[in-house]
């Protein structure tokens, strides 16, 4: 093996452009860690954030939590996986990179019949809708729901999981190209951002929606609220617009006795019975053609920046990856 490979580094916070390809020490696995020769790598706008430091991390710095790869080492201790296996994270670091280590607990095997850069594309989002659906609110057969970034990549997986528990989906998008996407997944209704929550009332006879899911979030979260019915659950689950500001929690009351609430995936992965319930669910919702996962557009692992300006951008449909 050589005795380096090839990563994206920043030195220092900033723009796209410090996203540089250099060479490093090639990770070998410690106590329960695999080495992964990483196949494909899911661009989330989370590392943007990470990039320009307003969430800290230490500096210099690798982006990267999403990939899949094949296994080429297994650190000590490791008895689940040997080299040869498949598989995929939501939950590596530094994975912008020939080669990554993933923790042996948080590594989720990949069925044959899904391929790597499909495998690439779905442990995040694809379980990130699996928890918004399932566990922060439980959407029942016969339910309204407001989708808002109905052709992103949580958007498009989060339909068509919802159409299969035979809910009722409007979601919002920005152009035709976006509508005709959304429509494709399942979507009943495809709304533009523009007066949303009015539509959304006419829609649903005044009554408003049981739940709405933002990942949009400041431009889009006085109309999430206005579009709930009484009672009703607006999940930010994302700020692609920005960080919604502090307000008034007075307004909960005035608009129906609602519901705010502010998940990440983490708080939904805490052990391995729901790391492995929701994987296996996506995964083998996607081996069997129930599940489709968008690709939208594929960089090379040295256009990282050029990935990153795309995403944030919100040009971008369905899932962005890099591969080495």
């Amino acid at each position: 093996m050589t005795e380096t490979c090839n990563a994206i580094v920043a030195a220092a916070p900033g723009g796209p452009e410090v996203l540089k390809l250099v060479q490093i020490p090639m990770p070998s696995p410690g106590a329960g860690e695999l080495l992964i020769k990483v196949a494909a790598i899911g661009v989330n706008f989370i590392e943007s954030y990470q990039r320009e430091g307003v969430y800290p991390v230490p500096f210099p710095f690798t982006p990267g939590a999403e990939a899949a790869g094949k296994v080429v080492e297994v650190g000590p201790g490791v008895v689940d996986f040997e080299a040869g296996d498949l598989v995929a994270t939501a939950e590596g670091i530094n994975c912008y990179a020939e080669y990554a280590l993933v923790s042996a607990d948080k590594a989720l095997r990949v069925p044959s019949a899904v391929p790597l850069d499909v495998a690439a594309a779905l442990p995040l989002q694809g379980m990130t809708a699996h928890y918004l659906m399932n566990s922060t609110y439980r959407v029942e057969p016969g339910q309204t729901v407001l989708l808002h970034a109905g052709a992103g990549g949580v958007g498009l997986l989060l339909t068509q999981m919802l159409k299969e528990r035979e809910a009722r989906v409007i979601t919002t998008v920005s152009t035709d190209e976006k509508e005709e996407l959304s429509r494709v997944a399942g979507a009943d209704s495809v709304l533009r951002y523009a007066d949303f929550a009015a539509q959304v009332r006419e829609l649903t006879d005044g009554v408003g929606v049981d739940v709405v899911y933002d990942g949009v979030g400041k431009d889009t979260f006085d109309g999430s609220l206005a579009s709930l019915r009484t009672r009703g659950t607006l999940v930010l689950f994302g700020g692609a617009s920005g960080q919604v500001p502090p307000f008034d929690l007075q307004r909960l009351n005035s608009g129906g006795s609602l519901t705010v609430t502010r998940p990440k995936l983490g708080d939904y992965l805490l052990n391995a019975q729901e790391r492995i319930w929701r994987s296996t669910e996506v995964f083998n919702a996607a081996a069997t053609g129930h599940l489709s996962a968008r690709i939208g557009i594929r960089f090379p692992l040295a256009d990282a920046g050029a990935a990153h300006t795309a995403l944030q951008g919100r040009k971008t449909t369905g899932k962005v990856i890099l591969e080495p």
